[in-house]
C-alpha cells in the first residue's frame, strides 16, 4: 500500500464570512449613534414634560469665590427721588452685500431699571447756611439735583426674540460668549438715561429735600425755613 501527500488549500469562506459579518455590524453601529443623537436631543425638550425634567435636567453649581472689599466711601448725597423706567430695544445688525439669512443679527429686548436723583449736601458752604440770632429762622443754599447712573434690573430684563443668521450662529458655536446682550444692554442703559432727563426726576428731588429739611429744622425750633438752590432767587 503506497501513501500520497494530499495537500489541502484554504478556502476563503472565512474571510468572507468575516466581511459578511462587518457589513451586517456597520448598521447597527449606525443605529446606535443616531439612538444617542436623538436621546441628546430630546433631553434639551424632555424637560418641558412634567415628571420627565430630572432624567435630563440640568444642575448648577455656583463656584464662585467670596466677594472682596475694595473700598468704603462716605456717602453725603440724600437721595430724594427714584424713578422706574422701561424701554423695548429693538437692534438689527446687517452685512453689506450678504443676505440676512446668512449675516446678520436682530435683538428685541425689554430692558427695565432705575435712576435716582439726589442732592449733595456735602457742597454746601458756610455761607450757604444763614440762620438768624433767635434761631428761628433759616436759610439754606443748596446745589441742584443730578441724576444717578442708570441701574439696569437684571430680573426685569429679558430678551424677546433673537434672529441670527446661520454665518452668526455658527460664529457662536466657537465664542466665548455666544449671544452677547451687551451691546442691548448699553442702548436700554443709553434710553433709560435720556428718559430721566426729560422727566420731572430732579424737581421731585429737590422738592423732596427740601421738605425733608424743613421737617427737621421745623423739629429743632425754626419756625421758618427757606431752602434754595443754585442761582435761584425764589
Amino acid at each position: 500500500m503506497t501513501s500520497s501527500d494530499v495537500t489541502t488549500e484554504p478556502t476563503p469562506h472565512g474571510d468572507g464570512k468575516r466581511d459578511a459579518r462587518t457589513s451586517r455590524a456597520w448598521p447597527k453601529v449606525l443605529g446606535l449613534a443616531a439612538v444617542v443623537l436623538v436621546l441628546l436631543f430630546a433631553g434639551s425638550r424632555l424637560s418641558l414634560l412634567p415628571g420627565l425634567g430630572d432624567l435630563f435636567g440640568e444642575e448648577t453649581h455656583d463656584r464662585s469665590g467670596p466677594a472682596v472689599l475694595k473700598s468704603v466711601r462716605d456717602m453725603s448725597a440724600y437721595e430724594a427721588a427714584a424713578g422706574d423706567f422701561q424701554v423695548v430695544v429693538d437692534l438689527e445688525k446687517d452685512a453689506k452685500f450678504v443676505p440676512d439669512a446668512l449675516r446678520g443679527t436682530r435683538t428685541l429686548f425689554v430692558g427695565a431699571g432705575t435712576v435716582g436723583a439726589s442732592v449733595d449736601l456735602g457742597k454746601v458752604t458756610g455761607s450757604g447756611v444763614v440762620v438768624n440770632e433767635d434761631r428761628t429762622t433759616a436759610e439754606l443754599r443748596l446745589p441742584h439735583a443730578v441724576l444717578g447712573k442708570p441701574a439696569l434690573d437684571p430680573d426685569r430684563s429679558y430678551a424677546v426674540s433673537k434672529q441670527r443668521g446661520l454665518l452668526d450662529r455658527v460664529g457662536d458655536l466657537f465664542s466665548d460668549n455666544p449671544g452677547s446682550e451687551q451691546a442691548v444692554n448699553k442702548l436700554a442703559v443709553q434710553h433709560i438715561s435720556e428718559a430721566a432727563k426729560k422727566s420731572e426726576l430732579t424737581a421731585r428731588a429737590e422738592k423732596n429735600t427740601a421738605d425733608m429739611l424743613k421737617g427737621l429744622l421745623g423739629s429743632l425750633g425754626f419756625e421758618r425755613v427757606t431752602v434754595r438752590y443754585g442761582d435761584d432767587q425764589g
